[in-house]
């Protein structure tokens, strides 16, 4: 008689195990950035040796969630209309879309920033970067954006806005659900307040229902 195959069950174990690390992690480390691997395993509830044995030290755990907020990056640029949108509305709709993303991994980007270095958090924002550039030089040449910047320039000085206004939130300074945060992003790239409060209103109610439709 063959012994019975246990090696699935183990696996799905351990990738269990790892997705919880990877969830305690920014978890803990959004209350305190100077959190100890330790620390994090336990408020995980598996032993020292599970966490090092997935991540063995800090950098690499950073590496996986950092990994983790490319990916969602990537998946929100996916989700962006096509190039037929107006300028103006593919702008509110890129900064809605972001928005839960960079709300939860603000701590983290600071992070890596000293942990892992401005070329890896380069990398993590560069298909965000890439979509807002692209969005920009639409408007420029349709004239509804100021071109006072070149769209590369001016994609990474909203990307700046977007990051202060996580981390107020993050503070507590202020509140927001990324509405706010796109209206101010559209005046930024030249556009009337009343005027891109009617956009942003306009198209966060038509992702809410597309969000309820599904």
């Amino acid at each position: 008689m063959s012994k019975p195959v246990i090696r699935e069950p183990m696996r799905s174990n351990s990738r269990s195990n790892r997705a919880r690390i990877l969830a305690t992690a920014r978890q803990e480390l959004g209350r305190n950035p100077d959190v100890t691997l330790e620390e994090i395993a336990r408020a995980a509830g598996v032993v020292r040796r599970t966490l090092f044995g997935h991540f063995p030290g800090r950098a690499a755990l950073l590496d996986a969630l950092a990994e983790e907020a490319s990916e969602a990056l990537r998946g929100s640029a996916a989700r962006t209309p096509d190039a037929e949108e107006a300028p103006r509305r593919a702008l509110a709709r890129f900064v809605l879309s972001i928005w839960p993303v960079g709300d939860r991994y603000r701590l983290l980007l600071a992070l890596a920033r000293q942990d892992l270095g401005t070329e890896r958090v380069s990398e993590i924002l560069t298909p965000a970067r890439n979509e807002a550039t692209a969005i920009l030089e639409r408007g420029q040449r349709a004239g509804v954006f100021h071109d006072r910047l070149p769209a590369t320039v001016l994609s990474v000085a909203l990307e700046a806005l977007t990051l202060s206004l996580l981390e107020s939130v993050n503070t507590g300074a202020w509140e927001d659900d990324g509405t706010r945060a796109a209206v101010a992003t559209l005046v930024a790239a030249g556009v009337a307040e009343k005027e891109a409060t009617a956009i942003v209103e306009g198209v966060a109610s038509e992702m809410r229902a597309v969000t309820s439709d599904g």
